[in-house]
């Protein structure tokens, strides 16, 4: 949610997983939270997934990250 991040796609991305989220009806079992500037401007967008650090992502590849981060999710 840094400004960079946001500016760069993250907007887009955030309302992506928020309703694939939702079809799958993870919300309960998945916490889903903002995060500010992590120090990776230059790599950002920036998705972290049970401590993994997804670098460059965007509305186009976020959807594919999901599927492969999270095991056990009807991809």
């Amino acid at each position: 949610m840094g400004s960079s991040c946001y500016s760069r796609g993250n907007r887009v991305s955030l309302e992506l997983i928020k309703a694939w989220l939702n079809e799958r009806k993870l919300e309960a079992e998945v916490n889903f939270k903002g995060q500010l500037c992590s120090g990776l401007c230059s790599k950002g967008p920036v998705l972290i997934i049970n401590d993994h650090v997804y670098q460059d992502v965007h509305p186009a590849n976020v959807i594919n990250i999901l599927k492969s981060a999270i095991s056990g999710v009807h991809a």
